[in-house]
């Protein structure tokens, strides 16, 4: 039940969905029930996406997420563990077209290949299943495909399948692979989630080096509206995840950091 209303729950509160439903409820009021207040409701939401295309309201939300856990730039001389979580493979196209199809965090598969070569004798973790309320392919068997094209030994990965959120990633991977007190693991995902992730993974006992990639904010030009409302949305799922997850006892801290 929890996946089900947070999945409803993450597409009810994207920004670009609550502009959109501003205008058209605005346009409603005030065209068919001539309610003068519909048409501010209307400006409202043109005023919000004009103002996410001219100022740099994705890198404000973002910044603080992906800041909040720095690039690892010196090399752990010990790695026991590298898990990657999923994200950057689209299964459904992959088994449509036959080859991988990666998304735009595509950074998480690549670091995690990049590592995996680094240190031979690391075990090697895959996490994700399929994030669909109904149905769908789980990732990490497109993820198995795109590895061995890339010339990695998916005899080594542990693919799990099971999970659907970043909750069951921690939980499912720990139950495969069962790391021991003391052991060094690496986890990927994408800076604006690590936040979130490494609270979680806490939260079940499994300490881990976050290895953040993938960023978003940084230099900023006006004029775009598309790849700055996507940005956005992404930001305010993880601020909202953050909260939700607090509440619901599933992180260590509202805001985790080092």
């Amino acid at each position: 039940m929890f996946f089900i209303v947070a999945k409803l729950l993450a597409w009810l509160t994207e920004p670009g969905t609550v502009l959109v439903f501003l205008i058209l409820v605005g346009v409603v009021l005030a065209d068919i029930f001539r309610w003068r207040w519909g048409r501010w409701l209307a400006w409202l939401g043109v005023l919000g996406l004009v103002a996410i295309a001219m100022l740099p309201v994705d890198n404000w939300l973002a910044a603080p997420l992906e800041d909040r856990f720095p690039p690892v730039h010196d090399m752990p001389t010990r790695v026991d563990g590298i898990i990657v979580l999923g994200g950057a493979v689209d299964p459904d196209m992959t088994a449509r077209h036959g080859m991988p199809a990666l998304g735009d965090a595509a950074e998480r598969v690549t670091t995690f290949v990049t590592l995996a070569r680094r240190y031979p004798d690391a075990r090697l973790v895959f996490s994700g299943g399929t994030g669909r309320l109904y149905g769908g392919r789980p990732e990490a068997d497109a993820a198995a495909q795109l590895f061995g094209d890339l010339g990695l030994d998916v005899g080594r990965i542990v693919l799990e399948r099971q999970s659907r959120d970043t909750y069951e990633n921690a939980v499912e991977s720990m139950r495969l692979v069962a790391p021991k007190p003391g052991e060094n693991w690496i986890l990927i995902t994408s800076a604006m989630h690590m936040p979130r992730a490494v609270g979680i993974f806490r939260h079940v006992g499994w300490p881990v080096l976050p290895w953040p990639v993938g960023y978003k904010s940084g230099e900023w030009h006006p004029g775009g509206l598309t790849g700055e409302l996507h940005n956005l949305d992404i930001a305010s799922h993880e601020w909202i995840g953050l909260a939700v997850y607090y509440v619901m006892g599933r992180t260590d801290a509202l805001f985790p950091g080092p």
